[in-house]
């Protein structure tokens, strides 16, 4: 791929030189089958890597789905798809990204969406991920661009409404900016990486994540409403969770973001002062709004539906959970499970220090935390190797802390 030729014009020759938009410019979006087949054409015709960045519009829409596909290639260019225009037929994409790896930043923001999209690597190299394993503290797209390559991309509306249409010029700018240098970036990590013989490593970690199955639903994903654990109560719990699943609906059916639908500190809020009806609810900040004045009925309905629920479909304050309480507790649940956990994040650290490493990505920290509670019943480092890689673990993982955490688990408390 052909770089950016420009030179730094200020004074301090180590400074970044800015890239205030795309080399060959900025591309008109492809939105028509018609183009969308000749654009899969050249990309096909193209050669090495593609870059590959979608945009979403996660804080208006319901939905993740792209509302927009960067895609640059050797010899082919850059390509700024609209999936909307052509009601998400790109049939003709999938072809031209056939068994050739993408690049992305980030993947696994990206991957879900371009999956509904049916458009899935055959090969994976995740620069963030990438970046991460070679020991950067920072490792966002720009802060990794300015460092490896020394350019500073123009940013600014990656939180943008992205459903937006037709969307600003500076906007797609900024979108083409993305997949400008991701396949360079890529090429510098790569012998970041292999200098520091940690290539492999990164190889799996790329397999795994594209192979990687779709997330679970989240069991009662209302609980994760911010400011829930200042309601204590049965009742009020029931509350909250009546105003979120008539907020989910809602927001499902207009597309819209939940929290644009209803803020989380109304539904706290409304759950906490228990309104009887619908002029003590309008009473509340929030309520006191024209869109909230509008759905005032519905709210109300999710309460009084909450009122009357019989004990026994209140939810539990404490709900049961498939894995180990929360650190904090457990020197007071399980002292011998407190001290393995010690001994094996004091371990862990030391191993991720000396490979300069974010422990977190030395090993799953939920893994961890499972393998501490419960144990297997032999400690050999084969047995561990085995409990760790039935967790999702990969094999350059167990390789580096198998021994370790083998050792750690015969901690004892005192």
């Amino acid at each position: 791929m052909t770089t950016p030729a420009s030179e730094p014009t200020g004074t301090d020759p180590t400074a970044p030189v800015p890239l205030t938009e795309p080399v060959a410019g900025t591309p008109d979006v492809v939105a028509d089958l018609e183009t969308l087949e000749r654009a899969s054409r050249r990309i096909s015709a193209g050669s090495g890597p593609i870059a590959v960045d979608t945009e979403r519009a996660s804080g208006y829409r319901y939905s993740q789905r792209a509302y927009l596909v960067q895609i640059k290639r050797e010899g082919a260019g850059t390509f700024l798809v609209d999936p909307i225009a052509v009601d998400n037929r790109v049939d003709p994409l999938v072809e031209a990204l056939g068994s050739d790896e993408w690049v992305l930043h980030a993947a696994s923001q990206d991957l879900p969406c371009l999956s509904e999209l049916d458009l899935r690597p055959a090969k994976l190299f995740d620069t963030e991920l990438a970046g991460r394993l070679a020991g950067f503290e920072r490792v966002a797209l720009g802060t990794l661009v300015e460092l490896l390559l020394g350019y500073h991309l123009e940013k600014g509306h990656g939180a943008a409404d992205w459903s937006r249409r037709p969307l600003p010029v500076d906007w797609l700018n900024y979108a083409a900016l993305d997949v400008e240098l991701l396949v360079p970036l890529r090429d510098a990590l790569e012998a970041e990486l292999r200098a520091q013989g940690k290539l492999e490593w990164a190889l799996e970690e790329f397999e795994a994540l594209r192979t990687a199955p779709p997330a679970a639903p989240r069991k009662e994903p209302w609980r994760r409403t911010s400011g829930i654990h200042s309601v204590r109560t049965p009742r009020g719990l029931a509350a909250i969770r009546a105003l979120w699943e008539a907020r989910d609906g809602l927001a499902r059916d207009r597309d819209i973001a939940p929290g644009r639908v209803l803020p989380d500190s109304a539904i706290i809020q409304a759950a906490s002062v228990n309104p009887t009806d619908e002029s003590s609810l309008l009473q509340l900040p929030v309520f006191k709004g024209r869109a909230q004045r509008r759905q005032v009925a519905l709210w109300m309905r999710a309460l009084r539906t909450a009122a009357q629920l019989p004990k026994s479909d209140l939810p539990d304050p404490s709900p049961p959970t498939d894995g180990p309480p929360p650190p904090n507790r457990w020197a007071d649940k399980d002292p011998e499970a407190a001290a393995r956990l010690v001994a094996a994040r004091a371990a862990l650290g030391k191993i991720a220090e000396e490979h300069r490493l974010p422990v977190e990505n030395l090993l799953q920290p939920d893994l961890l935390r499972r393998t501490c509670w419960t144990p297997p019943a032999d400690t050999d480092v084969d047995t561990v190797t085995a409990t760790l890689r039935a967790g999702g673990a990969r094999t350059w993982q167990t390789t580096l802390v198998a021994e370790a955490l083998s050792t750690a688990l015969r901690a004892t408390a005192g």
